[in-house]
């Protein structure tokens, strides 16, 4: 634990070497980069945390940045310079510090990326209320969101299946899709996810002014967006501006992958960031 910002994170930390700090999805934790954490120590100093209200961090209270977060964890950690992997709006807050903080930051790896200040299409909202929403009765789902109901955890675990069969898995594939092993990982943190949101105090998130959506030209870091193919397409079309708008960026298409490449595809994703930080300068 360190405290970053007023909050006490959670992180590993291992190997020696240039750094490289993973920042998780919104519907994971620290643990979906088990295999690149262990893998990339050998030659580099690797760092992994959980946001604030995530995983075994500290609530998220009141209002706050992630990106903020992430840059304070650097200074805590006295990194003086570190490769930024983030999955999920793991890699908009990524990319919004690569911005707030260009020598901080000496390569970015958005995979299944967000971005800070671009508008999710109508559609993929509605097919999260029609898939994922509807698991729990609209009352309750209302009551969590005020926090003003207790917990039922039928109500978690049942939210959770359909969020990782929506996103993890994919709108156009089944739970069967998935190896069983990622399947429950998924279900495990996306169910602390939710437990967490649930009932945790109030908080409010401070994204990056001006939006990191319209700023994708000032990015200078070399860049290697991972993109799933089975992922929702409103988010695969996030890859699409990150790749079109990063000058020099290069990107990977996985096939038969979902929003979670790490945990999905553990052997491509650390073996595409082995190639990536061996190129670096």
């Amino acid at each position: 634990m360190i405290e970053c910002n007023g909050a006490r994170l959670a992180y590993d930390e291992a190997g020696h070497g240039p750094a490289v700090v993973f920042s998780h999805a919104g519907i994971a934790d620290r643990r979906m980069w088990e295999h690149q954490f262990r893998a990339l120590s050998a030659s580099h100093r690797v760092i992994r945390y959980d946001w604030r209200g995530y995983g075994e961090s500290a609530d998220a209270e009141g209002e706050f940045a992630h990106y903020e977060d992430l840059l304070a964890l650097l200074d805590a950690l006295e990194v003086d310079r570190a490769v930024l992997v983030g999955c999920s709006m793991g890699g908009a807050y990524a990319v919004e510090a690569a911005l707030a903080a260009p020598g901080r930051v000496a390569g970015l790896v958005p995979i299944a990326s967000g971005l800070a200040g671009h508008a999710w299409p109508p559609e993929m909202l509605e097919q999260a209320r029609e898939r994922v929403h509807s698991s729990v009765p609209a009352d309750r789902l209302s009551a969590y969101r005020d926090r003003g109901a207790a917990v039922d955890p039928a109500d978690v675990d049942a939210i959770a299946r359909a969020q990782v069969l929506w996103q993890v898995a994919g709108p156009d594939r089944g739970k069967d899709d998935l190896a069983p092993e990622v399947w429950e990982a998924a279900v495990e943190m996306c169910r602390g996810v939710f437990t967490r949101l649930w009932s945790g105090p109030p908080s409010a998130e401070r994204l990056l002014e001006p939006p990191a959506a319209g700023r994708l030209d000032e990015v200078r870091q070399p860049t290697l967006v991972i993109n799933g193919l089975c992922d929702v397409p409103g988010i695969q079309a996030v890859s699409d501006l990150l790749a079109d708008g990063i000058a020099g960026a290069r990107r990977i298409d996985l096939p038969r992958t979902g929003h979670l490449p790490p945990l999905e595809r553990p052997e491509e994703v650390t073996s595409a960031l082995t190639g990536f930080l061996a190129a670096l300068p």
